[in-house]
């Protein structure tokens, strides 16, 4: 498919993006597509990644669908080997699927635990193993995994998923550090976004334990904020990027007074959480299946709020 392309120009790069059905992911296909690149698009539901990728054809790129569930590792190889065959190189790779589960820790099902981990952390882990391993054999390519504010500073009802965007987090510093460490690998780089709240699917997906409705934390952002900033860590990278003003605040307060950030932090997640919602009933949400709803890159959520103020 032609050689290294370079500098910012985004035009003809093949670009792989896993969770891309909704959210984050479907915005970012959007825009890239926009940008002229090609787009390999990975999720568990094939009907809208097949609607996406018809979105993408429209806009004169190349674009295919490989449903994947990335915390089966042969899965993710399988959508490596696509790419590949299909492109003969990958350019860029974002790892973008992300699940949770609220609740205490002690009510929420380990199995349930277990899958956060594995879709979130693990699959994390196998799509940047495809990825390094790829652009160390072309000698270049942009490695752009999505963490959250809490990979930063830990919440309360979040556990798991507190848990697993720490690793990302860490994951990502661990093989940048390595590529420092590699000159003749320096077109390589490795790109942390790390979100707020944002009116994403999320919340539509998330396993719920907490005995109330799921109630976003506020503020609860425009999800094309992240997407602007993926596409832009694909274009000139960087390191670590949070993506919300909040987010910055929590982090620097989490980093120069723990104790107290820890106090804050529990006192208004318990209120937001588990005192004001209504009662609701337990459920695994998209964790172990999909499910139909949350399908486009808003969530509705901020509109939700205000109607019910």
């Amino acid at each position: 498919m032609g050689t290294k392309l370079n500098g910012p120009v985004l035009m003809g790069r093949i670009v792989v993006i896993t969770g891309a059905s909704s959210g984050f992911g479907r915005g970012a296909a959007l825009a890239f597509a926009r940008e002229g690149a090609h787009l390999v698009l990975a999720a568990r539901r094939a009907d809208l990644l097949n609607e996406v990728v018809r979105q993408c054809e429209a806009a004169g790129v190349n674009a295919i669908a490989v449903p994947t569930n990335v915390s089966n590792h042969s899965e993710v190889a399988q959508l490596a080997e696509v790419a590949r065959d299909t492109f003969s190189r990958v350019d860029v790779w974002v790892n973008g699927a992300g699940v949770a589960a609220l609740g205490n820790f002690e009510d929420i099902p380990i199995a349930d635990h277990q899958q956060v981990i594995a879709t979130n952390l693990m699959g994390t882990l196998y799509g940047s193993h495809e990825a390094i391993r790829i652009f160390t054999g072309q000698g270049h390519g942009t490695l752009i995994n999505i963490a959250s504010e809490l990979g930063k500073h830990p919440v309360p009802y979040y556990s798991s998923y507190t848990a697993a965007k720490h690793g990302v987090v860490g994951l990502s510093a661990s093989i940048r550090q390595e590529l420092m460490q590699r000159p003749e690998l320096a077109a390589i780089q490795v790109c942390t976004i790390i979100p707020t709240a944002h009116d994403t699917p999320f919340f539509d997906h998330v396993a719920n334990y907490t005995g109330r409705e799921v109630n976003p934390p506020e503020p609860l952002h425009d999800p094309f904020e992240v997407v602007s900033a993926i596409v832009e860590a694909a274009r000139r990278p960087t390191d670590e990027a949070i993506i919300g003003g909040d987010g910055v605040l929590k982090v620097a307060l989490r980093s120069l007074l723990p104790s107290l950030a820890e106090k804050v932090t529990s006192k208004q997640m318990h209120r937001t959480q588990i005192e004001l919602p209504p009662a609701a009933g337990d459920t695994p949400g998209a964790l172990h299946a999909p499910v139909p709803k949350g399908t486009t890159v808003r969530g509705g959520w901020r509109e939700r709020k205000v109607n019910n103020l």
